[in-house]
């Protein structure tokens, strides 16, 4: 057991030795003194890419002597909203992390804020890393459309939605755990019933609009998926998926699953509130799992998958602007981040990583997080995230999502408003 362990490191260290060696770590201080490296994310210290960036950027100071990083952590928000003009500066990070989709990533390669990293990618063999699958959210065209195209960043983890669940409350009203949506939602009733409010629920964020989408899933496939992520043909947000999602979405406002409060909730409130044992059931993604898994000290918890498809796909990446300084410096932090040594690091802290060292994983738990991943990706169940196809699409979700929890528009009424902006993007792209 002992000498497998340091053959594995040996092999790690080579490895990252050999990704390092293309990366050529010689550039260290230049001819005009020392150099830093500009890194932006949003990750929290204690998440999983945290820590395993955090770590990353350790590795990367110690290859790279006489450079530093200049790490600043920004708001998932505050970079959604700003990036455009950010990027567009003399302001620009070297490196950062950026949202997927049509939407971000794909507004900003179309707007040619973007490097074209394909050669690079070639060159340090991320494109063999990576599935195909997974490689959609990195390759953008001419019009911004992911999936193929020139690559435009580098995913460094993955994500999926799924249901988190509190063990001792569903025990104290002898509730199994669910298996189909049907059983969810007995589960809710009984949790109402006993006056319980079952769903920690952010309206005023992603959560909700989230919660939406998989409720249109459990009614779709996956050609309605790439109709709708990747205009592969005509979308129709008043077909049977949609209709269902929206409709059940207000029912489940009516029968009190989720709180009518919650249209004010941000999506750390709403995580915060589970950890706090509030409530029974949260709808949330993966990016959760380390949190949890450090935060809840006073009952058991546990996690199943969402029946069917589900909201999920290779998680945020590393982009580097078109206005990097220090584009070299760039791309070997990513190829650091990319090693087994720091996607190991992310496993074990709660996250989902990409790349499989083929060495365990810390627990059982964090195991069949993986597990499910591979799970979900063999069976082509992921389906990407709501508010990708178009620019701006995010406030739009969650304004009119919001007013299903208020009761201030009608299921189709949100539909309506959902299919506006979509229609005049789809335009734009000449699709």
């Amino acid at each position: 057991m002992a000498e497998a362990g340091r053959r594995s490191k040996r092999a790690l260290a080579v490895t990252l030795a050999a990704a390092l060696a293309i990366a050529g770590c010689g550039s260290g201080a230049g001819d005009d003194g020392p150099r830093t490296l500009k890194l932006w994310h949003y990750e929290g210290p204690d998440s999983a890419m945290g820590v395993a960036w955090a770590e990353a950027v350790k590795q990367f100071e110690s290859t790279h002597p006489g450079v530093k990083v200049a790490f600043e952590e920004k708001g998932f928000e505050q970079i959604q909203k700003t990036a455009p003009m950010v990027l567009n500066s003399n302001d620009a990070p070297d490196v950062l992390e950026y949202n997927k989709g049509n939407a971000t990533a794909g507004l900003l390669s179309k707007q040619g804020l973007l490097t074209d990293i394909s050669d690079e990618v070639t060159k340090r063999g991320w494109d063999k890393q990576l599935s195909p699958r997974i490689q959609t959210t990195a390759r953008y065209d001419e019009q911004g459309v992911m999936g193929s195209g020139k690559w435009f960043g580098v995913p460094n983890y993955a994500e999926y939605v799924k249901v988190f669940y509190n063990k001792d409350m569903f025990a104290q009203q002898g509730i199994a755990v669910p298996a189909t949506l049907e059983e969810l939602t007995a589960a809710m009733d009984k949790f109402v019933a006993a006056g319980v409010t079952p769903l920690a629920v952010g309206g005023a964020e992603y959560p909700a609009h989230q919660i939406m989408y998989q409720l249109a899933l459990s009614k779709a496939d996956k050609d309605w998926v790439d109709r709708y992520q990747r205009y592969t043909g005509k979308v129709d947000f008043h077909d049977a998926a949609w209709t269902y999602g929206a409709r059940t979405f207000a029912d489940w406002v009516d029968k009190r699953y989720i709180s009518k409060d919650s249209a004010g909730v941000k999506a750390e409130d709403m995580g915060v509130s589970f950890m706090q044992g509030k409530y029974p059931i949260m709808i949330s993604g993966t990016w959760w799992y380390g949190r949890l898994a450090a935060g809840i000290k006073d009952f058991q918890w546990g996690s199943f998958l969402w029946p069917g498809l589900t909201a999920g796909s290779a998680g945020n990446m590393w982009v580097v602007p078109q206005g990097s300084k220090n584009k070299d410096l760039a791309y070997d932090f990513i190829a650091i981040t990319m090693s087994p040594q720091i996607q190991d690091k992310l496993r074990d802290a709660g996250g989902v990583s990409l790349v499989d060292s083929g060495t365990a994983a810390a627990s059982p738990q964090i195991q069949e997080l993986t597990e499910n991943f591979k799970t979900l990706s063999a069976q082509d169940r992921l389906a990407f995230y709501p508010d990708w196809p178009a620019p701006g699409y995010y406030d739009v979700q969650v304004f009119a999502v919001q007013k299903l929890i208020t009761g201030t528009a009608t299921p189709q009424q949100v539909l309506d408003e959902l299919a506006k902006p979509y229609q005049e993007n789809l335009a734009n792209v000449g699709k």
